[in-house]
């Protein structure tokens, strides 16, 4: 199955027409065009595939010049949003359980992500991580859904008592980055080098197991999990590694991150990494190198950093070995290539019929 055909719960885009609620837009008609109907999307249990999603919010970037969907969507996200992971949310015994629950199942929220969960009794931190490649607009909008969402669901959780957070997120702050202002209690950083993937990280500033839950019921909790075990065993897991590891590598800031931390970050082995890749008719060096040049041509095209600082940004120890690599691929030095790309535009020929100044 290729990462666009994953399916993940349509219940959250159906929400899409709350946010343009009040704007005049024909949110019908925006999701018809992309083969969707509003009724499909709010059908209990139904699935649409990440490609569908992507067409969807490619589309309503176009007709709409909104770029906080996300952030607005994540905000009405609340912990019963999540059908029987919500449930089993609620009935924990305090925040740390719940989170730790939510972090075990979170496959059956939100499948193409993966959320991994961790405190140190003194803190709590949720990281998420794409599963499977998606565009720079789609990849944005989760994130920043993700994060709010979170926010929301330990609002609802702690009946309003929530610590302090720190709201990370890999991606450029967006032009709608003030309305993060607003949230009580948050400290928020957008560009932030989270590792070897993109992602979202929200660390929790108290022990989480200090925020007992009002609605804490052991058996209720036991009745979830025994439904969402069985609900996880059927979700189809992603298999385009290939995809997944191109837009990793395109999305990271900084040094590309290696083989071995892509597999670390899938818990599998490398070798199993390059397996699945072969499998896809490609390796991780070539797909590494391809994006690698790709990066270097449009640094070096921006003309903001010097060769060898291109270089060392790429992982490079060694401005000869960049220069090497890069005349593999393009042909020519990094340097005729940047000369080529931002030498001045020639000034407008002189007419000699026209007087001089």
């Amino acid at each position: 199955m290729r990462s666009s055909d994953y399916l993940v719960p349509a219940r959250y885009y159906a929400r899409i027409a709350e946010l343009f609620a009040g704007d005049g837009l024909d949110v019908a008609a925006l999701v018809e065009s992309v083969g969707l109907t509003i009724e499909s999307l709010a059908m209990p249990d139904a699935r649409i595939r990440v490609s569908d999603v992507d067409r969807l919010l490619v589309r309503a970037s176009e007709v709409s010049d909104r770029t906080e969907l996300g952030f607005e969507l994540g905000k009405r996200l609340s912990a019963s949003s999540h059908s029987f992971v919500g449930f089993g949310m609620l009935n924990s015994r305090n925040l740390d359980q719940a989170l730790r629950f939510e972090a075990q199942y979170f496959g059956l929220i939100m499948p193409s992500f993966r959320m991994h969960y961790a405190s140190d009794g003194e803190t709590g931190e949720l990281r998420l991580t794409p599963r499977v490649a998606m565009s720079r607009i789609t990849l944005a909008f989760h994130l920043e859904a993700i994060g709010m969402a979170a926010i929301r669901e330990i609002d609802d959780l702690t009946g309003d008592r929530r610590p302090p957070c720190v709201l990370r997120l890999s991606i450029m702050p967006p032009p709608h980055v003030h309305l993060y202002d607003r949230v009580p209690r948050l400290r928020y950083e957008f560009g932030a080098d989270l590792g070897p993937t993109p992602g979202v990280s929200l660390k929790l500033l108290g022990n989480p197991r200090n925020f007992p839950l009002a609605m804490a019921d052991p058996h209720a909790r036991g009745i979830a999990e025994a439904r969402c075990q069985s609900m996880l065993d059927q979700v189809t897991r992603a298999r385009a590694f290939a995809d997944w590891v191109t837009m990793t590598l395109r999305e990271v800031s900084g040094a590309l991150p290696t083989l071995n931390e892509l597999a670390a970050t899938l818990n599998i082995s490398p070798r199993t990494l390059n397996r699945y890749l072969a499998r896809e008719g490609t390796t991780f060096r070539e797909l590494a190198g391809k994006i690698q040049h790709e990066l270097a041509c449009e640094r070096l095209a921006a003309g903001t950093q010097s060769v060898t600082e291109v270089a060392y940004s790429l992982g490079f120890t060694d401005s000869s070995n960049f220069a090497r690599a890069f005349r593999e691929r393009a042909g020519c030095s990094p340097r005729a290539y940047q000369r080529s790309k931002t030498k001045p535009q020639p000034r407008d020929a002189v007419d000699p019929s026209r007087p001089h100044d």
